[in-house]
């Protein structure tokens, strides 16, 4: 039996880092082999369903595998994630000159978001906002990648430049790339400032089904676990994906976004997709 693991291609580069984890799982005994997905919604589906033992999952569809998973009798588990997908936090910014200086301020005004599905672009900053008494948003919503969780940064930065280009009052986006847009020009150093921060959430894992052998899935995950980035082998992958070093799974980083989903009707308690606007 070969273990069978879904990735989402959200970028060519999603071809290089599996092609060489493959690689690299296979010369060490693992029969290993991946598929890659359009959209996150078709391979949670076919987690849940056992058609594949593991899934390289966005926080949004670890939220959705949990509770379709539940809703079906099954079980799933966070079993590995990168050491950056932890302890991450959404910025809601205005331009520098902007006479809006906390969340409350914003009531009745505009906001940029990235696309429907973005949890740290969308999701999760307006479920903050209005937790913070930022009331009647109008909000501007950029549809790039739908699918794919907010993995395609282009609906975030789009929201960047309607900010920029004064078209609406504020802009969400994960605190990492108001660093890249400002650095890029996107956002020109100085112009901008913080008026809101998010608590700390989770991103992405490495979602195992309880139908997964369990000898391959449990030897999947002690391989992972063990990747230096001292090896010359792994570390181009490891760049590429983002990480020095895979962490222990943990599941206490998604009440956040579960609680956003909830508040916006993306799924329901069963897991199905009730956003009425969502088509990936």
């Amino acid at each position: 039996m070969t273990l069978l693991m879904g990735a989402v291609a959200y970028d060519p580069k999603v071809v290089t880092i599996w092609e060489g984890f493959r690689r690299w799982l296979r010369d060490r005994g693992l029969p290993f082999d991946y598929l890659l997905y359009s959209n996150y919604e078709r391979q949670v589906e076919d987690l849940v369903a056992g058609r594949i033992h593991a899934a390289w999952n966005s926080p949004l569809a670890w939220v959705r595998a949990e509770r379709l998973a539940a809703a079906e009798g099954r079980a799933v588990r966070a079993a590995v994630m990168r050491d950056t997908d932890r302890d991450l936090t959404s910025v809601v910014v205005v331009r520098s000159d902007s006479d809006v200086h906390s969340a409350t301020d914003l009531r009745g005004r505009t906001v940029a978001v990235g696309a429907v599905d973005s949890p740290q672009a969308t999701l999760i900053p307006l479920a903050h906002l209005r937790a913070a008494g930022a009331a009647d948003l109008t909000v501007r919503r950029f549809d790039i990648g739908v699918g794919l969780h907010g993995d395609h940064v282009g609906g975030e930065r789009e929201a960047a430049r309607a900010l920029a280009a004064g078209e609406v009052d504020a802009a969400c986006m994960i605190d990492a790339n108001h660093l890249v847009f400002s650095r890029e020009g996107t956002l020109p150093p100085g112009s901008t400032r913080i008026v809101a921060q998010t608590a700390p959430f989770d991103h992405c894992n490495m979602t195992l089904v309880d139908t997964a052998p369990a000898a391959l899935a449990d030897r999947f995950v002690a391989l992972l676990l063990s990747m230096s980035y001292a090896d010359e082998a792994v570390r181009p992958l490891l760049d590429l994906e983002g990480l020095k070093v895979w962490e222990p799974g943990r599941t206490s980083g998604y009440a956040q976004l579960a609680d956003a989903v909830d508040q916006e009707g993306f799924y329901d308690a069963k897991g199905q997709v009730t956003a009425a606007d969502y088509t990936p």
